[in-house]
């Protein structure tokens, strides 16, 4: 106001003494040298950016006399001041503040003060880089005028006077440059103020750049991340990629709301599901075999395969075949039901569109909503209120509605802190070592890869990959992903873990080898109680122990009517299904198949003897061709509880072969339906149909 507008308090927004003294001086000079502009009319020109004519000068008087009329002094000259340009692409006090001073506008010294207040009276011809002498000058005179107005002391003149003009101006920051351009494009023209942690940014960025030097070896150019306070719900560090100045490479793409293909980071959820619902107990076996279910066939990502596993491992090992045994259990529709409730927007497409693929990444989630999702899981156990995360600091957090029972959330969270770490170290056996809950995903093609770890107070999650889709060998959530996850948890303060929510538990007796509920045949030793949601009591009884008649000594089984001399006596036996015992015990040497019936009782001897591997019944498969261009084979593999046993091979009622100890026959069936049937020497036989495409 003392440089441009003495007035400005008193005029209603035209000063026409100032009027007429720029027209005489400029008639008497024959060209422009003073406009007269008040500083109200002045905001009107900043806000219109027309080109300055006598016309257009009273346009700026009629508009100026109805801002004044409309907003309060204060208002006006605050917005002239925000939108007032100072040298340069810098716009407005507060960003002028930062580039040439590198501080806030509030810290301003006199002298920053009034070198800001003269440069938008000819920022193009007078500023830091261009006529610093007049520059100088411009702002010294402005000090003298405070002196003489005694807006200031003559100790403020002098060290304001001898104060030099700054040499260069400070870089322009680029801390979370995503975010930045997110609100910006929200919400242009308003004042900002995050939730993000400027410190533990920086920290965070420094952990990025360091990781994405190793991945871009390998091609693996861009990650992101988030760090969230889940007691406050507000997010502490948001990088939306590395690189933003590099326009090559899809660093400028804000990946945390760019949807990606989820992989196997929404496990978490169809097990809490389940468990919640009663229909999956946090023990109970699942099967691990090779599976074709209308022609899709999943494999693990080791593909190996452990014949039957226990949920909870199942999870913390992400194994595909029992995720999607359960899902087909579960059913997509409730399932796809249950995530859309979680908040997952990019959902968009009808549940029979996923199918069973929902759960191995068929859809598509961005860092944002999943994060979110794993967020409410955890609110659910510390019994904190589900709310939106908070990026800016003056909004109301919006309430949400969890769809996460509590004794199934703190399960499944449980669950996910029995993953291996990507350094192999268990930190259970390390005190130093925090307790985290976490999941890792990767997409197919190894496209993405998705890092998700929780505490009572802390959520971090991490994508990794390209931008561009591209695929990379070795990018997956464990090795990548996972291990900027816990460098980033390693900036963070250590935290204690979820209470136990007992009020939603219940103590359930089950079989420690299935599972299951204990059923009639589990023997006592077997017995195990374990927590679990109170529809638990509704789970599944074990039928994997059933009573079996052996001799005295074991080796065989029997009937009363042919034990003859062998004795017999009756004993609880864990049996698995031939095909899910074929995996099973190659990895637990401890399981005891069934004996074989003794000579006397062949006869009688029923039961399940074989089960086929592969093809499912019922199942869909390809032959593919061969690199010659003939056409391939499938390998059809029947599992026997007695594997030197002969077994003779028919395709269609045609005989094409016997098989002993390994029962596995290559075939090359034409398009269209066929039947395999199988017989054993013992004359037990097995039919499967499978079609051919």
């Amino acid at each position: 106001m003392a440089f441009e507008d003495r007035y400005f308090r008193y005029h209603p927004g035209v000063n026409p003494v100032s009027l007429g003294r720029a027209m005489v001086q400029n008639i008497k000079t024959g060209r422009v040298v003073s406009g007269g502009s008040t500083l109200t009319m002045q905001t009107v020109r900043l806000m219109r950016k027309n080109r300055r004519t006598y016309f257009e000068k009273f346009i700026e008087i009629i508009l100026a006399t109805r801002l004044e009329l409309s907003h309060s002094k204060k208002r006006i000259i605050a917005l002239y001041a925000s939108h007032a340009p100072m040298g340069g692409n810098v716009v407005g006090i507060d960003a002028a503040a930062w580039r040439y001073f590198g501080h806030d506008a509030r810290s301003l010294s006199w002298a920053e003060a009034a070198t800001l207040a003269v440069l938008p009276n000819s920022p193009s011809l007078m500023h830091f880089g261009k006529n610093r002498d007049g520059l100088l000058t411009k702002r010294n005179r402005l000090l003298q005028k405070l002196l003489a107005a005694g807006t200031i002391s003559e100790t403020d003149y002098t060290l304001a006077t001898a104060e030099p003009l700054p040499e260069t101006p400070h870089p322009l920051p680029k801390i979370a440059p995503h975010l930045v351009t997110r609100l910006y494009l929200s919400q242009a023209g308003t004042h900002v103020q995050s939730t993000i942690d400027k410190g533990l940014q920086l920290q965070a960025d420094d952990v990025l750049e360091r990781w994405n030097t190793e991945f871009s070896q390998n091609n693996i150019l861009n990650l992101a991340a988030l760090i969230v306070d889940l007691e406050k719900n507000e997010v502490l560090s948001y990088i939306g990629n590395v690189n933003f100045s590099n326009q090559q490479s899809g660093n400028q793409v804000d990946v945390i709301q760019s949807p990606r293909s989820t992989g196997s980071i929404l496990k978490p959820f169809l097990y809490c599901a389940m468990l919640q619902e009663g229909v999956l107990l946090p023990t109970e076996l699942l099967p691990d075999i090779p599976i074709n279910v209308g022609g899709f066939s999943p494999k693990n990502f080791s593909l190996q395969y452990d014949g039957a596993v226990h949920a909870d491992e199942a999870l913390a090992r992400s194994l595909n075949v029992p995720s999607v045994v359960s899902l087909r259990r579960y059913g997509v529709p409730k399932f796809y039901d249950f995530l859309k409730k979680t908040g997952l927007p990019t959902l968009n497409r009808p549940a029979e569109y996923y199918g069973l693929s929902l759960i191995l990444g068929g859809a598509e989630g961005t860092l944002w909503d999943v994060a979110q999702a794993y967020a409410d899981m955890a609110h659910a156990v510390a019994d904190s209120p589900n709310n939106e995360f908070q990026l800016m600091r003056d909004r109301d957090a919006i309430n949400r509605v969890s769809t996460f029972g509590v004794g199934a959330a703190w399960l499944t969270l449980e669950a996910l802190t029995n993953v291996n770490r990507p350094e192999e170290i268990d930190w259970q056996f390390i005190p130093s070592m925090r307790k985290v809950a976490w999941k890792t995903g990767t997409s197919f093609g190894f496209r993405d890869a998705w890092a998700v770890g929780v505490t009572p107070k802390y959520l971090v999650a991490v994508w990794t990959g390209n931008a561009s889709g591209e695929g990379r060998p070795g990018l997956t959530g464990a090795r990548t992903s996972a291990q900027v996850m816990f460098d980033l948890f390693n900036l963070l303060p250590p935290t204690s873990w979820f209470e136990t929510p007992y009020a939603d538990l219940t103590e359930v007796v089950v079989c420690r080898e299935s599972g299951c509920l204990l059923g009639l045949h589990c023997p006592p030793s077997s017995a195990d109680t374990i927590l679990a949601p109170m529809k638990a009591v509704q789970g599944n009884v074990c039928n994997y122990h059933k009573l079996v008649h052996v001799s005295e000594d074991e080796r065989y089984r029997v009937y009363e009517h042919c034990a003859a001399g062998r004795g017999i006596r009756s004993v609880p036996w864990f049996v698995l299904p031939p095909s899910w015992e074929w995996y099973y015990k190659q990895q637990h040497p401890a399981y005891r198949s069934l004996p074989p019936f003794s000579p006397e009782c062949r006869d009688g001897a029923s039961g399940e003897l074989m089960q086929f591997i592969y093809p499912y019944p019922n199942s869909i498969i390809k032959i593919t061709k061969q690199l010659d261009g003939s056409r391939g084979k499938a390998v059809f593999e029947l599992a026997h509880r007695n594997p030197s046993i002969r077994v003779f091979w028919h395709l269609d009622n045609e005989y094409i072969g016997e098989t002993s100890d390994v029962h596995q026959m290559e075939l090359s069936p034409d398009a269209g339906e066929h039947v395999v049937t199988v017989v054993d020497e013992m004359g037990n036989s097995l039919v499967s149909r499978f079609k051919v495409e």
